[in-house]
C-alpha cells in the first residue's frame, strides 16, 4: 500500500475529502519524524512503537574489495509492532 492508497482507504471509510485526509496524514508523519529527531519514543497503543536507536560504531567490510571498513556510530529509526497489530497480521 502506498501513501496514496492510504489516503484513498481513509477518504473512503471516512467520508472525509481526500484533500483534508492527505493534510491529516502529512501531519502526522511530520510529527512522527520531529519526535524520532529529538529522540523521542511515539507510541500508539494497539498498533506498535517508533523510536529512535542508536547503532555502535562497528567494523565492516567492502563488498567489492573485501577491504575492513570503521562504520560510524549512527541513529536509526526503528519500529516495534503492537501485539494487537502481531495478532491481526498472525491470522
Amino acid at each position: 500500500m502506498t501513501k496514496a492508497d492510504l489516503i484513498n482507504y481513509v477518504s473512503e471509510k471516512s467520508d472525509i475529502s481526500k484533500k483534508d485526509i492527505s493534510i491529516v496524514i502529512n501531519e502526522c508523519f511530520e510529527a512522527i519524524t520531529k519526535a524520532l529527531a529529538k529522540k523521542e519514543k511515539v507510541q500508539i497503543v494497539g498498533f506498535g512503537t517508533f523510536e529512535a536507536r542508536e547503532r555502535k560504531e562497528r567494523m565492516g567490510r567492502n563488498p567489492s574489495t573485501g577491504k575492513e571498513i570503521k562504520i560510524p556510530k549512527t541513529t536509526v529509526p526503528a519500529f516495534k509492532a503492537g501485539k494487537a497489530l502481531k495478532e491481526a497480521v498472525a491470522k
